[in-house]
C-alpha cells in the first residue's frame, strides 16, 4: 500500500513537472527571440546559423526552467495529495508521511546532480558557441538593400544615390554613384540615366547603366595637379562584390572565455593565480614601504630616516629669493633638515623628498587599484562558481519547501500552484540577482549571495515538514523555553 502510494505520488509529479517545464521553455524562448529579432531579421543569416543560435541558448533556459517547474510540480502533487485526504489517511493507519516523501526527495537528489552536471560541463561550452554566433552576427552587414533617396553605403568604396526603383524588374532610375580611390582604379563619379541589377551568384551582383556620364579624378605626375576626365557612354557594366555582406562565421576556439563561458575547475584555477597576484601585490606594496631609505642617528641621539645616497640630490646651485638676497638657513621641526646648514641643501632635501613622496603615493594608488581590480574578478568567478551548484540545487530546495505548502494548501490545482509558485519564484530570482550584484561589488560575500534564499527556504521547509510528519512543533518549544 505505501509503496503504491509512492509511486502514484511520483506519477502526480511526472506530469505537472513536464507540462510546467515545456511551458517555461516555451516562454523564456520566446523571450529570446523577442529580445534578439533586430539582429535576426534584415541580415539574411542563413536559418541553419539561427537555429544553432537557439539550440546554443536553449542550454541556459534548461538551467532555468528545471527549478522552477519543480516547484510547481511539488505545489500540485501535495496539494492533490492532500486535497484527497491521503495524508490523513496514512496518519490515522499509523505511518510517517515522511515514508511517502522520501521517493521525491530522492528523485530531486538525482535531478540537482544531473543538472549540475549540465551547469558546469555543457552550459559553459554552449554559452561560448553562442556568444562567439551573436559576435559574428552582430559584425554581419545588412544585406543590399537600396532605398529611394537615401545613401546607401553598405558595399565598402561605393555610394549609391537612386532616385527611383521598380522592384517587379529591378530596374533603376536617375542613379549616382560614387566610386572610392583603390589600387587598381581612380576616383570616380557616375550620373546615369536607369540601370539594371542582375545576381551573380551569392557575393556578386552586376550592375547594367544606361546613358550616362563618368567623371574620373587621377593624380597628376610630381609637380602637376589633378587631372579630371569626362566621359560618356550608352552602356556600363560593374561588378559588385557582396562577399564583406555574406555572414562569416569564425572559430570559437579563438575567442577567450569568461566567467559564464567557463567550468567550475577553470574558474578555480583563474581565481587562484588572481589570488596569488593579490597577495603579491600586498608583499611589494610592503616591502616597497621603506624603500630608499636608512635610518641614522641624529647628534641629539633621535633615530630618523634618510633617503640613501641624498648628496645627489644637492644641486650646487644658488638660490636667492626676490630680494636678491640669500636664502637663510631654514629652522624645522624635523631634525634631518636641521642638520645641513646650507639652505640650499636644506630646500633641495625638502623638494626631493616631496617628488619622491609624490610619486609613491602615484606607484601606491597605481598597486592598490591592481590589487583591488584582482580582488573584485576573483569575486566575481566565485560569484558565478558557487552560482553553478545554488541554481541546481534549487530542485532539492523547493522540494522541501513545496512539500509542507501544498500539503497545507489542499488543493493541487493548476491556478493555485502558479499564483503560489509565483511568488515564491520572485522573491527567489530578486535574491538571486541581487546576491550577485552586491557580491560582485564585494559588499557581501559570494557564499551567502547565493545561498542566502537556498538557507532560509530550506530551514523553513525542513521545520514545516517536522510539523506536518511529526508530533515536533517548533511553537511548542519556543513557548516552553520561554518558560
Amino acid at each position: 500500500m505505501i509503496n503504491q502510494l509512492k509511486t502514484d505520488l511520483l506519477k502526480k509529479h511526472l506530469g505537472p513537472f513536464l507540462f510546467c517545464f515545456i511551458t517555461l521553455m516555451f516562454l523564456l524562448l520566446m523571450q529570446f527571440l523577442v529580445m534578439n529579432i533586430d539582429n535576426l531579421i534584415g541580415k539574411e543569416i542563413p536559418l541553419a546559423i539561427i537555429l544553432e543560435l537557439i539550440a546554443t541558448n536553449l542550454a541556459y533556459m534548461v538551467v532555468l526552467a528545471t527549478p522552477m517547474a519543480v516547484l510547481i510540480a511539488t505545489l500540485m502533487a501535495f496539494g492533490k495529495f492532500s486535497e484527497l485526504n491521503e495524508l490523513t489517511a496514512l496518519r490515522a493507519s499509523g505511518v510517517n508521511p515522511f515514508h511517502v516523501m522520501r521517493p521525491v526527495l530522492i528523485a530531486s537528489i538525482i535531478l540537482t546532480v544531473m543538472l549540475t552536471w549540465f551547469s558546469d560541463q555543457v552550459l559553459p561550452d554552449a554559452n561560448h558557441k553562442s556568444r562567439s554566433l551573436f559576435i559574428d552576427i552582430k559584425l554581419k552587414k545588412p544585406a543590399f538593400e537600396l532605398q529611394t533617396g537615401n545613401f546607401y553605403q553598405g558595399i565598402e568604396g561605393y555610394t549609391f544615390l537612386v532616385r527611383e526603383i521598380d522592384g517587379e524588374t529591378d530596374s533603376l532610375y536617375n542613379i549616382t554613384l560614387y566610386e572610392d580611390p583603390s589600387n587598381t582604379r581612380d576616383r570616380r563619379f557616375i550620373r546615369a540615366d536607369r540601370g539594371i541589377l542582375k545576381s551573380k551568384g551569392g557575393e556578386a551582383l552586376e550592375l547594367t547603366l544606361h546613358d550616362g556620364q563618368v567623371f574620373s579624378q587621377s593624380a597628376g605626375s610630381r609637380g602637376t595637379t589633378n587631372q579630371f576626365e569626362k566621359s560618356s557612354f550608352s552602356e556600363h557594366r560593374m561588378i559588385l562584390d557582396l562577399a564583406d555582406l555574406s555572414f562569416m562565421r569564425s572559430d570559437p576556439t579563438n575567442r577567450s572565455r569568461g566567467e559564464r563561458t567557463m567550468s567550475s575547475k577553470a574558474m578555480m584555477q583563474v581565481v587562484d593565480s588572481l589570488r596569488s597576484e593579490y597577495n603579491n601585490y600586498k608583499i611589494t606594496a610592503a616591502e616597497n614601504m621603506l624603500l630608499n631609505t636608512e635610518t641614522t642617528e641624529t647628534d641629539d641621539g633621535e633615530k630618523v630616516r634618510i633617503f640613501e645616497n641624498n648628496e645627489s640630490f644637492f644641486k650646487p646651485e644658488i638660490i636667492v629669493n626676490t630680494s636678491g638676497r640669500k636664502l637663510n638657513r631654514i629652522e624645522s621641526t624635523y631634525p634631518l633638515i636641521n642638520r645641513y646648514e646650507d639652505p640650499v641643501q636644506q630646500l633641495n632635501l625638502i623638494r626631493e623628498a616631496s617628488r619622491q613622496l609624490n610619486d609613491y603615493q602615484s606607484w601606491f594608488s597605481n598597486v592598490e587599484s591592481n590589487a583591488e581590480y584582482r580582488k573584485k574578478r576573483a569575486a566575481q568567478f566565485l560569484v558565478e562558481i558557487h552560482k553553478k551548484l545554488s541554481i541546481p540545487i534549487a530542485c532539492l530546495v523547493f522540494v522541501l519547501f513545496g512539500a509542507p505548502i501544498g500539503i497545507m494548501t489542499r488543493n493541487g490545482n493548476f491556478g493555485i500552484a502558479a499564483l503560489i509558485g509565483s511568488v515564491v519564484l520572485t522573491f527567489y530570482w530578486v535574491s538571486i540577482i541581487q546576491g550577485e550584484k552586491l557580491a560582485d561589488l564585494m559588499y557581501i560575500s559570494p557564499f551567502w549571495g547565493m545561498w542566502t534564499f537556498n538557507i532560509i527556504m530550506s530551514v523553513t521547509g525542513i521545520i514545516l515538514i517536522l510539523n506536518l510528519t511529526t508530533e515536533l512543533q517548533i511553537s511548542k518549544l519556543f513557548r516552553r523555553s520561554h518558560e
